[in-house]
């Protein structure tokens, strides 16, 4: 088993629109992202990983691609992104981009062509253009197929203007392999795969007999039409020999929604991607057992296949942990020392280390995810985790920009803006600096065993050796700490003492 950077990384996941402006336009970009190196240096992450940062009309946040081998305009330029990459690196920190294989732009070059082409031509092959479509149903609402001018559909999981790449084609394996070279040439460090159990499909196209379909709470995925297909599985093995040829640090994560760990470990065999999100994790609610029996069965399937697990909390797709936990920032705080002291790596979602909470109340005139039209305004969709940062001052834009923030920041951040936080020994701002200090000088904590204690019901209880103990309650009442030398951290900023509140945790020497 190699002994990788990545098998027990902690990667900082940069939603580039919302991270910081360097330009004055209220978006945010390779300026502002640049500008802030030294913060997330000192944070204590090992690398970045970037959300699409492509020309794009922005259907879908940038996820919508029109050229893979560029910068939009609104982030900056190639030369930007090049000299970002040298300055992380020179600050230590790794970049991961985001590759979005599954569909592209329909302002991408490729479908242009196919919707002049007409219908039969070869250029449609590259897509999924049908006569007649059949009942699958569109990520974020609505049916999954869109009609053109001359009659024939084509298939969309996700937007309209996404339309799904045909996987089957040889010349779209080959314009993928040239654009994970392009940018691996540029001295990226790996890549996210976004949608990486969605690129190939059933050439029948069965009815599926369902009417509904979602990202974080999908239908059985156990033999799936258009979800985990087997066939992605070759299409890994050959992205995983182009990254051999430059060098054993290069990296894949999958973004790969499947029904249960044996799935997931599917794509993280010795010849595929090297780790994936463990969204079972992500999607877990605050009770002991749920916890526990999903770490058990992550670690389980994932070790036969020798790959690390890769915990994660939030991100750009769902309701910030802080809001989805029910029982605010203490529980966030708790589950950030539960998940650092697990085996394996970690992924924060940028603002979890301010403490920052959902914002369920935006107004309807300014949200831009797809979902909320494409839902008929009955879901706002994924807006409300994407708020731009607050990084310092007493009222909004918070420092995040001289302009007009895309999306409105609440006037209540000015509690927990970075500056507001820097100095404080209690804030989360400070838990989560050193947590990832204490981490990365553990050897107990990491890559690595854990050995679960005997605990009450509702508290969670593991050594990793040599000597630390991790305690999280998660019931009602307080409980009595195991015997041990000291205290390393606790997510209650109180001193735990010999009892550990409920909804909080601790880091034990023993």
């Amino acid at each position: 088993m190699s002994g990788g950077w990545w098998r027990d990384a902690v990667i900082y996941q940069v939603y580039i629109r919302s991270f910081a402006d360097g330009t004055g336009d209220g978006i945010g970009d390779l300026a502002g992202l640049r500008a802030k190196l030294p913060y997330l240096a000192g944070l204590g992450v090992d690398a970045l990983w970037i959300t699409p940062w492509y020309p794009s009309p922005m259907a879908d946040g940038g996820y919508d691609v029109a050229d893979y081998r560029d910068i939009d305009p609104v982030f900056g330029t190639l030369s930007d992104a090049e000299a970002l990459i040298r300055e992380a690196h020179d600050h230590g920190l790794r970049i991961i981009v985001d590759i979005v294989p599954n569909h592209t732009s329909d302002r991408h070059p490729w479908f242009r062509a196919a919707l002049d082409a007409g219908p039969g031509a070869p250029e449609r092959d590259r897509y999924v253009f049908r006569d007649e479509p059949n009942d699958w149903r569109s990520v974020f609402g609505g049916p999954a197929w869109t009609r053109v001018d001359d009659g024939q559909w084509y298939l969309h999981l996700f937007d309209a203007a996404q339309p799904d790449l045909n996987w089957d084609h040889p010349q779209v394996r080959t314009e993928f392999l040239d654009v994970l070279r392009f940018w691996l040439d540029r001295g990226v460090d790996g890549f996210r795969i976004d949608v990486a159990h969605g690129m190939v499909k059933d050439p029948a196209l069965p009815d599926l007999g369902l009417d509904h379909e979602g990202l974080v709470e999908p239908p059985d995925r156990s033999d799936h039409p258009h979800w985990d297909r087997p066939g992605v599985h070759e299409i890994f093995r050959s992205w995983r020999e182009l990254a051999r040829h430059y060098g054993d640090d290069r990296i894949f994560v999958a973004e790969a929604w499947v029904d249960n760990p044996r799935r997931l470990a599917r794509y993280v065999r010795p010849d595929e991607l090297h780790t994936a999100f463990n969204f079972d994790f992500l999607r877990c609610p605050w009770r002991a057992g749920r916890f526990r029996a999903v770490i058990d069965a992550s670690i389980e399937a994932l070790s036969a296949v020798g790959a690390p697990a890769t915990w994660v909390l939030s991100n750009h797709d769902v309701t910030r942990h802080v809001t989805r936990y029910r029982g605010g920032l203490p529980r966030a705080r708790a589950a950030l020392l539960l998940m650092l002291a697990l085996p394996g790596g970690a992924y924060l979602y940028q603002g979890e280390e301010l403490g920052l909470e959902e914002i369920e109340d935006l107004p309807e005139e300014v949200l831009q995810d797809p979902t909320w039209e494409r839902s008929g305004r009955t879901r706002r969709g994924r807006d409300g985790c994407r708020v731009p940062l607050p990084w310092s001052g007493a009222s909004p834009p918070f420092g995040f920009t001289t302009g007009t923030p895309w999306l409105p920041q609440p006037a209540r951040w000015s509690a927990k803006t970075v500056a507001a936080q820097e100095n404080d020994p209690g804030s989360t701002l400070s838990l989560y600096r050193e947590a990832l200090r204490i981490r990365k000088e553990n050897p107990a904590l990491g890559d690595g065993e854990l050995s679960w204690l005997d605990s009450e019901p509702e508290v969670l209880a593991f050594r990793r050796d040599p000597g630390v103990v991790c305690v999280v309650n998660l019931g009602e009442a307080a409980v009595a700490l195991p015997p041990h030398r000291k205290v390393l951290l606790a997510s209650d900023p109180g001193d735990p003492g010999e009892v550990l509140a409920p909804d909080s945790a601790v880091w034990l020497a023993v």
